[in-house]
């Protein structure tokens, strides 16, 4: 298997199409309409849990890659000195915005799942993924272009 970049998931649907690439990674939202025109089959979601817009899909660990995990998120951040206060303002006002339904119906729309947690348990989520993509990034021995 070889590795092609692409500049977005627009840029490789043609060649995913017309069998110029085999395999993509790609958002749920942006390949399951083909998916289910019969386009493109759609093998595995590769979250812990099933796909509310796909239950009919396994996780990765259900086709037998256990562990497997690789969610893309979205996250809210500030400068490192930022006052607590401050912090926990946008906190509030970012978790209050997250609950109304016009947020609610776009995030459900565009397949994420709105989390909304505490800056402390962010940053432990980053700090868990810091580690594991290294791995990664050392296992398949990328580097740095110029």
């Amino acid at each position: 298997m070889s590795s092609v970049a692409y500049r977005g998931t627009t840029a490789f649907i043609p060649d995913l199409l017309s069998n110029r690439i085999t395999m993509s990674f790609a958002n749920i939202v942006n390949v399951l309409p083909l998916a289910r025109e019969g386009k493109l089959r759609a093998l595995a979601i590769t979250s812990v849990k099933r796909s509310a817009l796909a239950p009919e899909l396994p996780t990765m660990a259900e086709s037998g890659f256990p562990g497997f995990e690789a969610v893309p998120w979205f996250g809210l951040l500030a400068p490192a000195n930022t006052p607590k206060d401050v912090l926990d303002k946008l906190h509030g006002e970012t978790v209050k915005a997250l609950a109304t339904p016009d947020v609610r119906k776009k995030f459900d729309e565009l397949g994420l799942e709105p989390v909304g947690n505490t800056p402390a348990d962010f940053a432990a989520v980053i700090r868990k993924e810091i580690p594991e993509w290294a791995r990664v990034i050392k296992d398949a021995g990328i580097k740095l272009g110029n």
